[in-house]
């Protein structure tokens, strides 16, 4: 039987081409859908069917999925890191380059001399006033990189090209995200030491609750007077109060952003896109091959791979049958399934098992399947969320 895939947004043809059509069904409205691909729709937990086993979003931001009710109910939120990294480097270049040099303010002063027709009259007009949009070269100054993942350590690449000086800091920097790094970037033991150093500071965070307003009044008071800062993140990590006084004070030069507020919008010194950081084709097309590659191997073997709520986990397959059980993180669950699996006479040829905070996921490869009434005994013990065969 077909595996039903719901799209709540339009989803790259080159990621859903990798999902067989004689093995997968794609449509936007299933009633029982087994799993769920989206991009910036915000879905709500009551949205979410009984029958979905894996949400995936081609994309790297989850604030737009319920992750904590999904993880209850043992639903892995797959995303795509890593997948837009490049599109959203080359927005963050062209937001250095509009916080240094006076490209916005001269476009719409020359938008405003359309009236002039006389082209001697022009160029005068032009040379006399081109001072008021002098700006300030990159090369020598310093960028703050804050988060230091696939992003993060191609913009501090990016920059080091430029001729800046790089400062970073990420406090939990992956041993991979180290290697990636350039030995070029100097490290900052605070973000207050960062802020403090930076002529132009870049924000690649995840929007957490520990993220949160996590850039505040107290970073901009330490900031270099007419700093700039970068914002292709997400907009909740940024005290916006905060930021309006640092911007009215001067304190702030320009604040180039991903994110419009109404509060922000119409300033001269905030330089707002309409959140189009990953807008690019190759980005669209990354990231759904990520998702589609990701569920279609949790589907089909219950490997699990850039799930931000559930371990990492895979495993070869080396049996007729595979069980995939998720239960709480405490003592002696697994054991009791794999109890019933003993009393069953079922052989177990291979098995993985981790866990992440609360949740544990375990792999169990077997030479055959058990009944259903067997399965029945699994999901009803205590701590056990799912039990799911794969054949």
């Amino acid at each position: 039987m077909a595996r039903r895939i719901l799209t709540l947004n339009q989803i790259s043809l080159k990621g859903l081409e990798r999902l067989p059509r004689d093995a997968y069904e794609i449509a936007s409205e299933f009633a029982h859908p087994d799993a769920i691909l989206l991009r910036s729709h915000k879905l709500q937990a009551d949205d979410i069917a009984d029958t979905v086993v894996a949400i995936a979003r081609a994309g790297a931001g989850v604030n737009n999925i319920p992750v904590a009710e999904c993880t209850r109910r043992g639903i892995p939120v797959f995303n795509s890191p890593g997948a837009n990294a490049n599109a959203v480097k080359e927005l963050v270049a062209a937001g250095l380059l509009l916080g240094s040099r006076g490209v916005v303010e001269g476009l719409e002063y020359v938008s405003g001399l359309a009236s002039i027709t006389d082209p001697a009259e022009l160029n005068k007009t032009l040379e006399a006033n081109k001072k008021h949009f002098k700006g300030n070269e990159l090369r020598g100054k310093t960028l703050g990189v804050v988060g230091l993942g696939a992003i993060g350590s191609l913009v501090a690449d990016m920059a080091l090209t430029l001729g800046m000086d790089v400062i970073g800091y990420d406090p939990a920097l992956s041993v991979d995200a180290a290697w990636r790094l350039s030995s070029q970037v100097r490290k900052a033991d605070s973000l207050s030491a960062l802020f403090s150093r930076s002529d132009y500071v870049s924000l690649h965070l995840p929007a957490l609750e520990s993220t949160r307003g996590l850039i505040n009044a107290e970073l901009f008071a330490v900031m270099p007077e007419q700093a700039c800062l970068l914002n292709f993140a997400r907009q909740e990590i940024v005290d916006e109060a905060a930021l309006l006084e640092a911007l009215d004070q001067g304190r702030l030069r320009k604040y180039i952003a991903d994110f419009p507020s109404p509060a922000l919008i119409g300033r001269k010194n905030a330089v707002l896109m309409p959140h189009i950081g990953a807008s690019t084709d190759e980005a669209e097309d990354n990231c759904a091959i990520m998702a589609a590659d990701q569920l279609r191997d949790f589907l089909e073997n219950g490997n699990i791979r850039n799930a931000v709520n559930f371990p990492t986990l895979q495993l070869e397959r080396a049996g007729g049958c595979r069980l995939a059980v998720t239960n709480t993180n405490v003592p002696k669950i697994l054991g009791s399934v794999l109890s019933i699996l003993a009393e069953l006479n079922i052989n177990v040829v291979d098995m993985l098992n981790k866990s992440r905070d609360d949740i544990a996921y375990n792999l169990i490869d077997m030479d055959i399947c058990p009944a259903e009434s067997s399965l029945a005994s699994m999901r009803a013990l205590e701590g056990v969320v799912n039990v799911r065969v794969i054949p």
